[in-house]
């Protein structure tokens, strides 16, 4: 009895020590890079008082561009205590004011995979060059557009330990092109979101078993599209909504990925 009280009391007060652990303060920067002549300005977000190296995320944006939902998101990431790079598809000064401008912004990445995977893995190159990052400890995560991004990014054959897809795009234009993939692959959906097709769930999902990929797969019943954007509001019938339960599950898959990977940190 007396061992059993020592063994709660002991694990008690390590969770009190967890639960009264300081919050983790994080700075954020704009970061100016080019590719050819054009340039690009990302934002780089990570812990402020580490001494050690940190392991990256590499973040792409929704279809508006870099915004300040990507900010939030990068800011979240970066208090697990890891270096977030959110890459700058689009280029410098070009940002979506709204859906209008938003899709043929994004379009004329869907439809040029090439070109995608190229802004990708350069930023990808930047993130690695962060004095604070360790390049051999890396991921990517991205939203909406940046969910078909990072997809994108494992199949251009990048050396990411994962991808995680938030309410992504899943076609699967290429299957063939899933050999490349050397990362863990994890798409995050809503069960009722009108604008991801059964047919493109279909053949992502064989592309994953074709290529033996270590995937996984987990839907958010009652979610739709965007369901980690605050800014969707909450009208499902849209087919755009904020959904704070699938919000708050899909980042602990995230979480529980991070402290898979990279238990220490």
């Amino acid at each position: 009895m007396m061992m059993k009280t020592a063994v709660m009391t002991t694990a008690m007060l390590i969770a009190s020590s967890a639960s009264s652990a300081p919050p983790v303060v994080v700075k954020s920067k704009p970061v100016e890079y080019k590719i050819g002549d054009q340039p690009f300005e990302g934002l780089y977000v990570y812990p402020q008082a580490r001494a050690n190296k940190l392991p990256g995320v590499l973040l792409v944006h929704n279809w508006l561009g870099i915004s300040d939902e990507t900010k939030r998101q990068a800011e979240r990431m970066a208090k697990l205590g890891l270096a977030v790079f959110a890459v700058d598809v689009y280029g410098k000064g070009i940002r979506a004011k709204g859906p209008k401008d938003a899709m043929p912004l994004a379009e004329k990445y869907k439809s040029n995979r090439k070109l995608f995977r190229e802004r990708l893995l350069r930023g990808l190159e930047v993130l690695r060059e962060q004095k604070e990052v360790d390049p051999k400890k890396t991921v990517g995560a991205g939203y909406c557009f940046g969910g078909t991004g990072v997809i994108e990014l494992a199949r251009a054959g990048a050396d990411v330990q994962a991808v995680v897809s938030f309410h992504g795009g899943l076609d699967s234009p290429n299957p063939a092109d899933g050999k490349n993939i050397k990362a863990r692959v994890i798409a995050l959906q809503g069960a009722d979101d009108p604008l991801v097709k059964p047919a493109d769930i279909t053949a992502f999902q064989d592309e994953m078993r074709a290529n033996h990929v270590d995937w996984q797969m987990t839907v958010y019943g009652g979610a739709v599209h965007g369901f980690t954007d605050m800014s969707a509001g909450s009208d499902v019938k849209t087919g755009m909504a904020y959904d704070p339960k699938a919000d708050k599950r899909s980042f602990e898959v995230f979480t529980d990925l991070i402290n898979d990977l990279f238990p220490s940190r």
